[in-house]
């Protein structure tokens, strides 16, 4: 019982990975499964879709990697956060499809909070802002428009969680009902300071509190999987929600230390050690792990649109077949045309927060072709996370957020997108040898907890990295290039 077996539940697809006893990648197994938008801002997931897929991707991981599920020591589960489900406490049928972390229709409710002077208590317990992008008002929701909902909760029939509390409910055939500290610093219903739900903010929004899972470390014992699912009795040791697994990943252990993971959406972190660092400047104060009841803390700056750019060209615009022809594209487009893309297909993240502006295309003329888009929608990214780490400079003064920033996820592999974003930024990217840092942040939670893995420093000492991209745009350009893109953001959010 050498291996981990890694649950990485995405928002676009379901993947596993079998992790070694020297943390590397064994095998991997993945699933795309679909996504529903009912409404314009709107966006679903069929939770069974998401159960399906990540069964299926466990057997076919262990499979791909030669072994048998008793050779898995323990498992480890990062997944989307923010993305809400209700179920049935006795058969675990959901009630409702999965309301995903990008949906933006409880922004009316959101504004009605801030409207009543409710934003500064919740900011306060949570570090959060009241916005559609947090489970609790999405939760509410399903309460309010499900027929007969809000009374089945109150009767203890009905249980809500994030995916992985879904997921681990699932495996153990109902004996589980948790989740761990990140996942619960992300409902907008979790005191950060405390540990522990809110009651004033549950009552709020009347939400019945015999809903809500029991809240572990991240490294933890989450309960044993049900032999017919995996393939064998395996235990859960380790939970975070996916930007706080990407955070462990990347071995940002010190104050400090910064990382940006491009995924669908993109989740810049600064770990700020254990003081929660009240942001002034509309960036998100979180917890970024919790190891032996001890917190440490992050500002984190949530954009809704990274690769989810890409996937638009493919399956909006179908102007590519695959994500990888941007790179290509992108290095051709005509150097004097500066076409800007502001992807706020759901809205705008940090730190705008605004829910109800919508995507624009800025700059275009005649000659405007594919390989202008594709190299407007990898800018695009770096201009948004610039937007974030100006915001984290100004929320902690002199205490290192001028860092050199660690990147992974998808989108971090494409050299163009990566060089611009250190010329943006004018600092330094370091890439790392392994992209899968999400999976291994899981992964290395589940070891350690098991005495499979190293300790924190032991871990940390074995990162190394893959590229280093320095700066290599002028002062002047650089201004110009960012004072347009903040002149069509703001011009997006007036429109």
């Amino acid at each position: 019982m050498t291996h981990i077996l890694a649950i990485d539940q995405g928002t676009t697809s379901s993947r596993a990975l079998v992790f070694d006893a020297d943390i590397k990648v064994a095998a991997t197994a993945q699933q795309e499964f679909p996504q529903h938008f009912p409404h314009s801002g709107w966006v679903e997931h069929d939770p069974q879709n998401l159960w399906d897929t990540t069964v299926q991707t466990c057997r076919d991981a262990i499979a791909k990697a030669g072994l048998n599920a008793s050779d898995i020591t323990a498992i480890g589960i990062t997944n989307q956060r923010e993305t809400t489900v209700v179920w049935d406490a006795v058969t675990g049928e959901a009630i409702y499809n999965a309301i995903v972390w990008q949906d933006r229709r409880t922004a009316d409710y959101c504004r009605s909070l801030r409207d009543a002077g409710h934003d500064a208590m919740i900011t306060a317990k949570t570090g959060l802002l009241a916005d559609p992008y947090f489970s609790g008002t999405k939760l509410k929701w399903v309460l309010d428009n499900v027929e007969g909902a809000r009374a089945r909760a109150k009767k203890g029939e009905l249980l809500f969680g994030t995916v992985d509390s879904f997921l681990i409910w699932k495996l153990t055939n109902g004996a589980a009902h948790v989740t761990d500290a990140t996942n619960a610093a992300r409902t907008l219903l979790y005191d950060i300071h405390n540990g522990r739900w809110s009651k004033t903010i549950c009552d709020l929004f009347d939400i019945p509190m015999q809903m809500l899972p029991e809240v572990k470390d991240c490294a933890a014992d989450f309960g044993v999987t049900a032999p017919e699912h995996i393939g064998a009795a395996l235990p859960i040791l380790g939970v975070a929600g996916d930007q706080q697994a990407a955070t462990i990943g990347q071995a940002c252990f010190k104050p400090g230390m910064l990382k940006s993971t491009y995924g669908t959406g993109c989740f810049a972190l600064l770990n700020t050690g254990d003081t929660p660092v009240k942001s002034t400047n509309r960036l998100l104060t979180t917890i970024a792990y919790q190891l032996d009841g001890k917190p440490t803390y992050a500002l984190e700056g949530s954009i809704f649109v990274a690769g989810a750019v890409v996937q638009w060209l493919r399956d909006g615009l179908q102007i590519i077949g695959s994500a990888a022809e941007t790179q290509d594209l992108a290095a051709n487009a005509d150097p004097q045309q500066n076409v800007i893309i502001v992807p706020a297909f759901t809205g705008l993240g940090a730190p705008y927060w605004n829910a109800e502006c919508r995507g624009a295309v800025y700059g275009l003329s005649r000659n405007s072709g594919p390989a202008e888009f594709a190299r407007a929608a990898l800018e695009s990214v770096g201009f948004q996370t610039r937007d974030l780490l100006e915001a984290m400079r100004a929320d902690w003064q002199g205490h290192g957020a001028d860092a050199t920033l660690r990147v992974d996820g998808g989108m971090s592999a494409s050299n163009p997108a990566m060089q611009f974003l250190a010329d943006i930024i004018d600092a330094p990217v370091d890439r790392p040898q392994v992209l899968e840092t999400t999976a291994m942040g899981a992964a290395w939670l589940a070891g350690q907890r098991a005495g499979l893995y190293p300790d924190m420093q032991g871990f940390a000492d074995n990162w190394a990295i893959e590229r280093t991209f320095t700066p290599d745009m002028g002062p002047d350009l650089r201004k110009q290039r960012y004072d347009a893109w903040q002149r069509a953001v703001k011009a997006t959010m007036t429109v």
